[in-house]
This record gives structure tokens, C-alpha cells and sequence, in this order.
């Protein structure tokens, strides 16, 4: 009986593994057949493109091509020949002529040499003169998944989009409102409403393209460009041609009139990138020559990484509506897990991508301020960490403007403290859910105007004899181990900045190097090197302390509480507020004391209250300020209020209702000032007195 058990177990067992594997292998047949029905799609969409492009009247634009960095994933299908794109193999050296390259507005893919001759298709940034937008259908080459809602059904009938198993027709999307719609429900909308596009859910914060014009001095490079890239288009047709019917062949010992011709044309456009080249500055490894282009036959040639342009176009904005509030981005890639690029992508997609701009060491926000420095109401987004905010703010100010801009924060960065006081999130991957980077813009849109103190620290030296450097602060200033484990940290990011793309392993190393300073201690001896005065009183520092640090806001080091507003102490100070132009002074005993802060197993010992600081040192001590570390030689740190910014809190939590108030009061005192009821300098007041009464 038991050998009877046995084999019927065994017999019991072998179909579940076999009916284990047959299951397998059906996803598997599924999940590609469903992959090649969404390939089929894609295709039936662009060819459908192609043939009602004719009819829709909508302003063009070339395609800005990025080189695809990423490897593996998925295959993707070329925009332009239409087959099956797989990504670049890992480890591939030197020129690949299948390097695979994504339009970084539209999101489409090409081959190398497709996307010399893709055609002029992408959404058009610069509209001025054009009385209304259009739809600007498209295939939906990259999947965003930032607004599923409005991505799944059809704009027209409802009916569900993207289902190839259904007998429903392909789909496309619109690149400036992003909502789709059947191909065959496309002509029956037009017929009944129109192609206008109202620019979809974040209208209000969309830098129309009807507000944008190119500058006259750019005029003729866009001119030249078109005309080379149509050149090259002929020639590898021609090219092609030649192979099949010969090439072209001397007659007599001349060439045909046509190549003359050919050539006329050719000494034409070199003229004219001639002349561009003359009036605009290109660094020579940047720039890549269009002569490649237009010589008798196309040379093969190793594309940059950088996107491929002939320039850097210059735009001006004018005539824009009363009623919106676009927002100016800003974006460092270099913050934190390095996600600039990608962000950039989703964001051009989303926006105009005029009023995004990338920061690096050759160009700040100056050139973002200096574009929209006639605009009446904008909104500023910085995309980066604490230090790229404070960069930010510091070329706001030195723009003037009678009315500043709020700014609201995407952390990139790895503490964002700042960012987490004002609710919006203490890293990327919050955004980076379904429907997240479309739910953020929303956000923005509907924050709440709060103000945040800024503080000037004049460092004097010994050694120099009296002259100063200023720094300027808005979170916190830190003399000792916390300065010195951010000094160790930023040194080895500089010197290995692969290694530092991480958010999780970049806190894994500062935790690294706080172990380090545990065994060195290397400020034990800060109480008696260091001089603290508050409000012109001296304070004692106990004798345990290896660090001090000044806060004004109530987050430090990725959002431990230090002043503690919530728990009972047993002193008689004021609780801590980022707009009271009062600082609060902690000091902690050591590396392991900040250990057991993020924990929350400790406490750190609250010194004093005031609103101008002078931090005295003996010998040169490792200073952060706003989590930029330096070494400080022997002198004297004064802390002094410069003044006040406005800054944009997130709407959410226990004061959701108060910031949703705070919203609705401040839109009302931009649209009095609109309509001529008070002027700039009145609103300004009065937004300082509502986002002091609602913060």
C-alpha cells in the first residue's frame, strides 16, 4: 500500500512540473506575441502618420538626437525605417554605425544613419505668429506612464487605447497636451471640433509655443540646417540609386551638369556655415563639422555624446497670456544618482522644452533667468539638491526682479533637507512612480507660497589681515566631525564621481566615513579651539563636543530634527521656525552621536537662540555650510540675516487645507495685480504677510 501511495505521489508530482512548465511557456508565447503586436501597432500608427500628415496643418521641427547610453532592455522600432531597434550591446568600444540614438522631445528612436535622414516630424517649441496650437499627434515611441488615466482611452470616443488583441484601430498621442486617440477617430474629430489643442492638464504651467519666437540672429542657422539635412537625405538616396544603376560616370572627361550643380549648391551652404560660424563660438570638442554632410558623399563619422545640433539656438518670449504661470526648470544632472538625463527626457515631453535648462560649470541659471526676465508670473523648479538650490537662489537675487519668483524643489540630491521641510519628498524616487512626475507638476501648481530666511556668513582670516569671504546659508552651518565626515565625503566623490551614482550607496559611503572619524577624532579638541558668541554673549561649549552646527530649518542630514520642536525639554527656548530670522545653535559629541541621531536614540544638546553668530577659531577646522564643506583656516565665521525668499511648499499632510487656502489667496493677489488692482511691490507684501500667517 505504501508503494501504491508512493507512485501515485510520484505520478501527481511529475504533472505538476510539467503542467508547471507548459503554463511557463504559455506567458512566455504571450508575453511575445503581445510584444509584436504592440511592434505591429507602432508600425500601422506611423504609417497612418505619414499619410494623414499631409492634412493636418501643424508647425515641424528636426529632432534632437541623444546618443542612448543605456544598455540592455527592451528592443524599441525605429521612427524612421521602421524595424526592430535593440539597444547597444555592454562593452561596445569606439564607433558603432548601429549605435542607437532617442529624440530627447519626442522620445523617438532612430539607427545611426536613420536619424541623418529622419524627417523633420517633432513638435515645433517655437510657434510665434501661429494664432492657436494643434495637436501634434505622434506615435508614442517612449512609454511615459505619467498620466495613465488620460493615455489609456481615447480623447474622442472613450473607448480604451493600446489594445492590439481588440478590434479597435492603433493609437496616437498628442506631444503637447498627451492625450490619445484612435487613428480612425482622428479625422472624424477634426471634421467635428477642430485640431486645436488646449495644451492639456498642465496648461497653466506649459510655456506655450505661441509665446515663443526664434531670435533673428538664428534664423539662418535653422535655415542651413534644414538645407543640409534635406542634402543628406538626397545623397544617400542618391547613394542608393547609384548602386543600382550605376554610379555617376565622367563624359568626355566632365562631370554632368547636375553634379556641377550639385556642387554650386554644396560652395552655397559651406558660405552660409561660413558666415554662422564666424558670429557664434563653439568649442572644438563640442562641435562636430557639417561639412561632413555636405561634401560629394557622406562620411562616416563618430557622433558626440552630447545632443546633436549646430549650435545653441537662441529663443525670446513675448505676448504670453495673463492667466498662466509657466515654470522655469532647472536641472542638475550632476546631483546625487546622476537622474538629469532621464528627468530632462520625461520633462521635455511634459513641457516646452525651451523652459528647461541643464546647469553645469559652463552655464548657470543666468540663462534661464535672463530668458524669462520679462515674464510677470513665473515659477522657478530647480532639479538637484540643496546646493543647486541655494546656486539657484543666489542668481535669482542677483536678477533683481521686483517680484521674485518662487521656487519649489525635485530632490536629486543626497540629503535634500530643504526639500523634505517643504514636502516635497527627500529623493528622485518619489517622483518616479506611475503618474508621479505628472502628479508633481500638479503639485506645483496648486503649492502654497511660504518664505525662508537667508543668512550671510562673512569668514575673515587671521592670516590675510582682516579680509573677508561670504558665503551665503539657508539650512544649516557645521563646525567639526559633521563638517569634517561631508569634507572626506565630497573629496572622494571628486576624485571618483563613477562611483557616486547611487543615492542609497552614497549615504552607504557617508556612513563609511563618519565609522572612519569614530576611531580618529580628529575634533576632539573643538571646545577648546573653538570660540562660540551669540548676540554678543559668549556660550559655553560643553567639553564632550567635537561639532557645532547652526540650523534653520529642521532637517540635517537627510531629515533628523535637531532643535526637536515636538518633545519636551527642560529649557526655555522658542520653537524653531525657517522664517523667524532667528538661528538655533546644537552641538553634538562625535560621529557615533550622529549615528544615534538618524536612529532617533538621542538628542542633541540645544546651546542657544539668536539672530547674529560669530563662531571663533584658533586653528583651521573643516566647515560645511548648506552640505558645501571647505577647510576654514584660523579666523572668524559671522552669521547675519540677508533677507527673505520665496520658496513653494507642497500641499499635503495635516496643513493640506491651510496650504490649499494659501494657494487660492496668492493666485487672487496675481490676478489683482493683472487686472491693475494693486501693483507688484503691494503684492509682494502681501504674499510675505500670507505665507507668514499660513507657514
Amino acid at each position: 500500500m505504501l508503494a501504491g501511495l508512493s507512485s501515485d505521489a510520484g505520478f501527481v508530482f511529475g504533472w505538476l512540473i510539467t503542467g508547471s512548465f507548459g503554463l511557463f511557456a504559455l506567458i512566455y508565447a504571450f508575453i511575445n506575441l503581445q510584444k509584436k503586436a504592440s511592434l505591429m501597432w507602432l508600425k500601422a500608427a506611423s504609417t497612418a502618420k505619414k499619410k494623414a500628415w499631409k492634412k493636418l496643418n501643424v508647425p515641424l521641427s528636426p529632432h534632437t538626437w541623444v546618443e542612448e547610453s543605456a544598455s540592455g532592455g527592451d528592443p524599441s522600432t525605429c521612427c524612421v525605417c521602421l524595424s526592430i531597434v535593440y539597444p547597444q550591446a555592454l562593452g561596445a568600444r569606439g564607433f558603432s554605425r548601429s549605435s542607437v540614438y532617442r529624440c530627447s522631445v519626442c522620445g523617438g528612436v532612430a539607427h545611426l544613419n536613420c536619424s541623418r535622414v529622419a524627417p523633420m516630424d517633432c513638435k515645433c517649441v517655437a510657434q510665434a505668429g501661429f494664432s492657436e496650437v494643434h495637436h501634434h499627434w505622434s506615435e508614442r515611441w517612449f512609454n511615459m506612464n505619467d498620466d495613465p488615466e488620460m493615455s489609456a482611452f481615447c480623447f474622442y470616443c472613450d473607448e480604451p487605447c493600446g489594445i492590439p488583441f481588440v478590434d479597435a484601430s492603433p493609437a496616437w498621442c498628442c506631444l503637447w497636451c498627451q492625450r490619445s486617440i484612435h487613428v480612425n477617430c482622428q479625422d472624424k474629430m477634426s471634421e467635428k471640433c477642430g485640431n486645436v489643442c488646449d495644451l492639456g492638464a498642465h496648461r497653466r504651467v506649459i510655456l506655450t509655443p505661441l509665446s515663443v519666437r526664434i531670435s533673428e540672429s538664428e534664423m539662418l542657422n535653422s535655415f542651413t540646417e534644414e538645407m543640409i539635412a534635406s542634402s543628406a537625405s538626397r545623397q544617400i538616396k542618391g547613394k542608393k540609386n547609384r548602386k543600382k544603376h550605376g554610379g555617376n560616370r565622367c563624359v568626355n572627361g566632365k562631370e554632368p551638369q547636375r553634379c556641377v550643380a550639385k556642387k554650386g549648391v554644396f560652395n552655397v551652404l559651406n558660405d552660409l556655415l561660413a558666415l554662422r560660424d564666424s558670429n557664434v563660438e563653439k568649442s572644438s570638442d563640442q562641435s562636430w563639422s557639417a561639412a561632413k554632410f555636405v561634401s560629394n558623399k557622406v562620411v562616416p563619422y563618430e557622433f558626440p555624446n552630447q545632443m546633436i545640433d549646430i549650435g545653441v539656438k537662441k529663443y525670446t518670449i513675448e505676448d504670453l497670456p495673463k492667466d498662466v504661470r509657466p515654470l522655469l526648470v532647472f536641472i542638475n544632472s550632476k546631483s546625487g544618482a546622476k537622474c538629469g538625463p532621464i528627468l530632462r527626457r520625461r520633462l521635455n515631453m511634459l513641457l516646452n522644452p525651451v523652459q528647461i535648462f541643464e546647469l553645469s560649470p559652463s552655464q548657470g541659471p543666468e540663462a534661464g533667468l535672463e530668458l524669462f526676465r520679462q515674464v510677470p508670473f513665473f515659477r522657478v523648479l530647480v532639479c538637484g539638491g540643496d546646493g543647486t538650490v541655494a546656486w539657484v537662489l543666489d542668481a535669482i537675487q542677483k536678477f533683481n526682479f521686483e517680484s521674485p519668483p518662487p521656487v519649489a524643489v525635485l530632490p536629486l540630491g543626497t540629503g535634500n533637507d530643504l526639500s523634505r521641510v517643504l514636502h516635497w519628498g527627500g529623493g528622485f524616487s518619489v517622483v518616479q512612480k506611475q503618474g508621479a512626475l505628472s502628479s508633481f507638476l500638479h503639485d506645483v501648481d496648486n503649492s502654497a507660497i511660504t518664505m525662508l530666511d537667508r543668512w550671510k556668513v562673512n569668514m575673515t582670516e587671521e592670516s590675510k589681515s582682516g579680509k573677508q569671504k561670504s558665503k551665503f546659508m539657508m539650512n544649516y552651518l557645521g563646525v567639526g566631525c559633521d563638517a569634517k565626515v561631508a569634507y572626506e565625503f565630497h573629496m572622494n566623490r571628486e576624485e571618483n564621481p563613477d562611483k557616486f551614482k547611487s543615492q542609497f550607496v552614497n549615504k552607504l559611503r557617508y556612513a563609511k566615513e563618519g565609522a572612519r572619524d569614530m576611531v580618529d577624532r580628529a575634533c576632539a579638541d573643538l571646545p577648546w579651539q573653538v570660540w562660540l558668541e551669540v548676540d554678543d554673549k559668549n556660550i559655553e561649549i560643553p567639553q564632550d563636543a567635537e561639532g557645532l552646527i547652526v540650523l534653520n530649518i529642521n532637517s540635517y542630514m537627510g531629515g533628523v530634527d535637531l532643535w526637536q520642536n515636538d518633545q519636551e525639554h527642560d529649557d526655555d527656548f522658542d520653537h524653531q521656525y525657517m522664517h523667524d530670522k532667528v538661528l538655533e545653535v546644537v552641538c553634538v559629541t562625535g560621529s557615533w552621536h550622529l549615528g544615534k541621531l538618524q536612529v532617533g536614540l538621542s538628542r542633541a544638546a540645544r546651546l542657544a537662540q539668536g539672530k547674529s553668530i560669530r563662531i571663533h577659531l584658533t586653528c583651521p577646522f573643516p566647515v560645511q555650510i548648506d552640505g558645501e564643506p571647505f577647510i576654514q583656516q584660523p579666523g572668524c565665521l559671522e552669521i547675519t540675516h540677508h533677507g527673505q525668499v520665496f520658496m513653494l511648499r507642497k500641499a499635503s499632510g495635516t496643513d493640506e487645507r491651510m496650504g490649499h487656502a494659501a494657494a487660492i489667496m496668492a493666485d487672487v493677489l496675481v490676478d489683482a495685480e493683472c487686472k491693475g488692482v494693486i501693483n507688484a511691490s503691494q503684492k509682494k507684501f502681501l504674499l510675505e504677510k500670507i505665507a507668514l500667517r499660513f507657514s
